[in-house]
């Protein structure tokens, strides 16, 4: 056993996987610029490096060999890694002009439970309470290690990587009270992945890139350089008197073009086709929609 615990993955893209065998494995698509949601939604052949972990936070992962072919490609974290998703509101100059409200001096917090976290392609069911469920895009950044009381000028240093995440949110639930964290906390509200990148290939998370795209139509696409609070504000925010455990997800924030901005809003329905994408590797969330009926209460 290693003595001491590396201070970088050794992969630059991790993904966790059910292979052909029916194993549940971790590792890393063989093809650099392969975006592993689409090709999975598309019944692509995806093959994977093998890693001998079961988890992105073991920093001693070392590649078996291996090269195995992906059935199913999984959340890169299990709910249990995440614990409760932290969550910035009202975190783009344009998001908020769009709602129609005046720019935080702090970060606007909320929080999802692990409950949440979903898979890149698995179908996202829509409660029935929650109709007029709002996709957001959000860039996720994952904690690596425990840390509390960190400043911005060291805070990327306790970042994993980056994952796309959808900060799904039930615009009717929104509107009943000024606490957002029952309106977006529903069961798959945040789907997560398919990859995660490393923090050493994305010094400067602000360079990313985001989109949704809603039935073909593209309704959010926008840079993360518009944050009002930038990746390492956000963690060292969140740190003071808070530990933030490795495997902390925190989501933070989404550009103007939610489906709630437009007349008549735009919301997700049954058999919507839904893309969220971030650039550099970070790939696309394929999740299908499923509009649940109504539910007897036991």
């Amino acid at each position: 056993m290693p003595s001491a615990t590396l201070t970088h993955p050794i992969w630059k893209r991790f993904v966790r996987f059910v292979a052909e065998d029916g194993q549940e494995l971790c590792g890393e698509p063989s093809e650099v610029e392969l975006d592993v949601g689409l090709a999975i939604a598309d019944k692509e052949t995806v093959l994977i490096k093998v890693l001998d972990a079961k988890s992105a936070l073991d920093l001693n992962a070392a590649f078996t060999g291996e090269v195995k072919k992906a059935t199913q490609i999984l959340s890169p974290l299990a709910p249990a890694e995440v614990g409760t998703i932290r969550c910035v509101g009202l975190n783009y100059t344009d998001h908020a002009a769009e709602m129609k409200l005046s720019l935080p001096k702090h970060p606007e917090i909320f929080m999802k439970p692990a409950t949440c976290v979903h898979g890149p392609v698995e179908p996202l069911i829509i409660p029935h309470e929650a109709a007029g469920a709002d996709p957001e895009v959000e860039l996720a950044v994952v904690i690596k290690k425990d840390c509390k009381n960190v400043a911005v000028s060291t805070a990327l240093g306790y970042v994993l990587g980056y994952m796309t995440s959808n900060d799904v949110t039930a615009r009717t639930v929104q509107s009943r009270g000024s606490q957002w964290g029952y309106s977006k906390g529903f069961d798959q509200f945040a789907p997560m992945g398919p990859t995660i990148v490393s923090a050493e290939s994305i010094p400067d998370p602000s360079m990313l890139l985001l989109k949704t795209t809603l039935d073909g139509k593209v309704m959010q696409d926008k840079p993360a350089k518009n944050m009002i609070f930038s990746v390492a504000e956000i963690v060292s925010y969140l740190s003071v008197g808070t530990t933030l455990k490795a495997g902390t997800v925190i989501l933070t924030g989404t550009p103007s073009g939610i489906g709630h901005g437009h007349d008549p809003p735009l919301y997700l329905k049954d058999g919507s086709v839904l893309r969220v994408w971030i650039s550099h590797g970070l790939g696309t969330l394929v999740n299908p929609i499923v509009q649940e009926g109504p539910v007897e209460l036991k």
